[in-house]
C-alpha cells in the first residue's frame, strides 16, 4: 500500500504553531486536539495549503506564508463603531470576539471586535492577521480520505470523520 499524499479531497490532521515577525505565538493547536482540515476546500489560507500539497504523514516542517497568500494585505479602511444595542443585553462584548454581520447583499461576512467605548463596539471587517506574514510550524500526523458528508459540507467533521459540530 502506498502511502497517502496531501491532496485535494483528503482530511489532514496536524499539529501547528503560528507565529509573528517577532516570533510570537499567534495560535496553535493542541497535543489533545490536532487541527483537521479538508484539503483543497479553503479549510485554511491558501499559502498553507498549497505548502502542504504533496507531503506526507510525518512531514514536519516551517512554512512562511505572506499577507496575500495569507489572510490579504491590510486595507485602509478605518474600523467601523456600532451601537451596544444590537448586541443582545446579556451578551459580554468583548475585544477579540467574531461575529457574522449581514451585508447590503444578504451576504454573510465575518467582523472582529476591537474595542468596546463605551456604548459603541468598535468593529472591523479585515480579518486580525490581514498584512502580516505568517510563520507556520506543521507536523503531520494523519491523512485520510474525506467522507461524502465532508466533500459536500467542505469541511471534516474531526479527526475520525464522526465529530460534527455547525
Amino acid at each position: 500500500m502506498s502511502e497517502s499524499l496531501i491532496a485535494d479531497g483528503q482530511v489532514v490532521i496536524m499539529q501547528y504553531t503560528l507565529r509573528g515577525d517577532d516570533g510570537t505565538v499567534l495560535d496553535e493547536s493542541t497535543p489533545d486536539d490536532p487541527m483537521a482540515y479538508l484539503h483543497g476546500a479553503e479549510n485554511i489560507v491558501p499559502g498553507l495549503e498549497k505548502a502542504l500539497e504533496g507531503k506526507g504523514i510525518g512531514f514536519k516542517g516551517k512554512i512562511t506564508v505572506s499577507p496575500e497568500d495569507g489572510y490579504g494585505e491590510r486595507e485602509d479602511d478605518e474600523p467601523d463603531a456600532i451601537p451596544r444595542a444590537a448586541f443582545p443585553p446579556e451578551m459580554e462584548i468583548e475585544p477579540g470576539m467574531t461575529f457574522m454581520a449581514e451585508g447590503p447583499n444578504n451576504e454573510h461576512a465575518p467582523i472582529w471586535v476591537i474595542g468596546v467605548e463605551g456604548d459603541k463596539i468598535i468593529v472591523d471587517s479585515q480579518h486580525p492577521l490581514a498584512g502580516k506574514t505568517l510563520h507556520f510550524e506543521v507536523e503531520v500526523l494523519g491523512i485520510r480520505p474525506a467522507s461524502q458528508d465532508e466533500l459536500a459540507h467542505g469541511h471534516p467533521h474531526g479527526a475520525d470523520g464522526h465529530d460534527h459540530h455547525h
